[in-house]
């Protein structure tokens, strides 16, 4: 039985995104605690303040559903040194109007995958800014910086054999990093 709802917000709208790829795989690595449902954001409008008052049905469904969710999963890639602006988009819908946030208080954490070295680095000390002002505890330790390289994913979809055991170890601790922040309503 699950506890803990885990929102994933994934910020590629690409089908077959390396971060769409993670999101799927990872989930597989997570105890029966959780449950995880991914978060649709490709058909959010653009944000507009006037809209505030007559929010889309679409970003209610979005705001539904984060309330919904006791903890949160991001997973961006990098565009341009940052994150994406359908994810910022997505961020900021839900934490409007002014004082009517879904984020804050809910337990999250940040990971991403990019074909650079250095993996999503930058997208995700932006998103970590974003995210600690909308009052969003964050897992801190250990980053998730992922190089995508042949064997990250095996031919089902899985995380590969040489990436099991730092996935398996991050999830163990997201796991605990959920049941320490989570609030039960």
């Amino acid at each position: 039985m699950s506890l803990y709802q885990v929102a994933i917000i994934v910020g590629s709208l690409r089908k077959d995104s390396f971060n769409r790829q993670l999101a799927d795989a990872i989930v597989k690595l997570a105890p029966p605690e959780l449950s995880f449902k991914q978060i649709e954001i490709g058909d959010l409008p653009l944000y507009n303040q006037d809209d505030d008052g007559a929010q889309a049905p679409q970003v209610l469904r979005l705001k539904t559903e984060i309330a919904d969710a006791q903890a949160l999963l991001f997973i961006t890639p990098e565009y341009n040194r940052s994150i994406p602006g359908v994810l910022k988009n997505a961020i900021d819908h839900g934490s409007r109007p002014y004082g009517q946030s879904v984020w804050g208080g809910k337990p999250g954490a940040v990971l991403g995958v990019s074909v650079g070295a250095i993996g999503t680095a930058m997208a995700q000390q932006h998103l970590r800014n974003v995210l600690a002002y909308l009052d969003v505890p964050l897992l801190g330790q250990p980053e998730m910086f992922i190089h995508a390289k042949d064997g990250l994913f095996d031919e089902n979809g899985n995380i590969g054999e040489a990436s099991l055991g730092f996935f398996q170890a991050w999830m163990q601790r997201y796991v605990e990093w959920v049941k320490q922040h989570a609030i039960h309503a």
